[in-house]
């Protein structure tokens, strides 16, 4: 009867061990198929976000928002560039500082590189005034509707403006590659031809 008794509390025993080694398989199974889980989400987060980072990076944060217009100088060749631009579609804000974006000029022989002299606040309407105030051989940023900083905004609005200055002016029937790299995704770059024609000390209406 003794002997029977130690039987039954050994197999007692066993089972208590088998389902203790059974309980952390459960566990250990359980833990694996958490870390598993997670890593999947770790890896389809970083997916989406290089997926994301490459769209961002595919496109420019700015887009031109109208013509471009050309201004002649007295000889009837084109010195003066200038067209508005806005933010691109899920862009909140852009930095215009001079230290953050380059601005290039390309037409035939000639390319001015690295003219960009950085953004100014103004909400003067008259062009010419404007373009009067850029420096030979310079670009600079005028934002509209600006709180006096050179953040570009959702609704601030900017012309990029160009003197082309003395040598490097543009003659009838000339293409000009204007190249804009800022800190945030591609370059925007706006491509024209110069129609011939052209008048003294005029406006021209590029497209």
């Amino acid at each position: 009867m003794r002997k029977h008794s130690i039987l039954r509390n050994k197999r007692a025993i066993v089972g208590i061990e088998a389902a203790i080694v059974l309980i952390a398989f459960v566990v250990i199974a359980s833990a694996l198929a958490y870390v598993v889980i997670n890593m999947g989400f770790f890896s389809a987060q970083k997916a989406k976000d290089t997926i994301s980072q490459g769209v961002s990076e595919a496109t420019s944060a700015l887009q031109l928002d109208g013509s471009v217009i050309a201004k002649t100088n007295t000889t009837a060749y084109a010195q003066y560039l200038a067209f508005p631009v806005k933010l691109s579609v899920g862009k909140a804000e852009l930095d215009l500082n001079n230290n953050t974006v380059v601005v290039s000029v390309y037409s035939g022989d000639m390319a001015l590189l690295d003219i960009y002299n950085g953004s100014t606040a103004n909400d003067t309407i008259d062009l010419d005034t404007v373009l009067q105030s850029v420096g030979a051989d310079t670009a600079e940023f005028v934002i509209y509707n600006s709180d006096n900083d050179s953040v570009l905004e959702l609704n601030e609005k900017a012309f990029l403006v160009i003197n082309l200055g003395t040598g490097h002016e543009l003659a009838s029937y000339s293409k000009v590659k204007i190249e804009v790299r800022t800190s945030q995704g591609a370059a925007l770059t706006v491509e024209r031809q110069i129609p011939g024609g052209l008048p003294e000390e005029g406006y021209v209406d590029l497209g």
